[in-house]
């Protein structure tokens, strides 16, 4: 994996939507999609976390909804794929987000809802919660949620498709009574 496409520790803009252009086009039209992309930067005055990568691909037309069939399987996949295409280091793969009539912010206002809510539960019940499996990226939220809470902490367990993150109660912290 490379690191040619950063400059400043962000995603060359100038460099790398050339080439994300070149991937999508060859993808839409083998593909036989009915797909535009609109790829923006993220805005120069935008805090550099997990809700503001440095690229996103913005899907749009008659074939949108193929991409978020099945949880947005399609979507994610196109993006696994761009990633490898420009062989980004794993460790960039968070500076671009493809999306689809919003489906990706929606799911990560979700995932921050249900981080949320599964940490009260573990303050009120001091029993660990665990989340259903999920991607790295999608973990990665809700890691990022939770990190500031004093009161509970978060770990990923288990193995390839089955790995989950857990939230556990912090020893010593007080139950928080509803």
């Amino acid at each position: 994996m490379t690191d040619e496409w950063l400059k400043d520790g962000r995603l060359d803009a100038e460099r790398v939507v050339p080439a994300l252009r070149s991937f999508l086009g060859l993808l839409v039209r083998e593909g036989g999609f009915d797909l535009r992309a609109e790829i923006a930067p993220r805005p120069p005055d935008a805090p550099e976390d997990v809700e503001n990568p440095d690229l996103v691909v913005n899907f749009q037309g008659r074939d949108s909804d193929l991409l978020l069939e099945r949880q947005g399987e399609l979507l994610r996949a196109i993006e696994y794929l761009a990633v490898h295409w420009l062989k980004l280091d794993p460790a960039h793969y968070d500076r671009l987000r493809f999306d689809c009539q919003g489906y990706r912010e929606s799911r990560l206002a979700e995932l921050k809802l249900a981080a949320e809510t599964a940490a009260a539960r573990v303050k009120q019940t001091r029993v660990p919660f665990r989340f259903s499996p999920m991607n790295a990226r999608e973990r990665r939220v809700l890691h990022l949620a939770l990190r500031n809470d004093p009161a509970v902490k978060t770990a990923s367990e288990g193995q390839g498709p089955d790995r989950a993150v857990v939230i556990h109660p912090v020893p010593g912290a007080p139950a928080v009574r509803s």
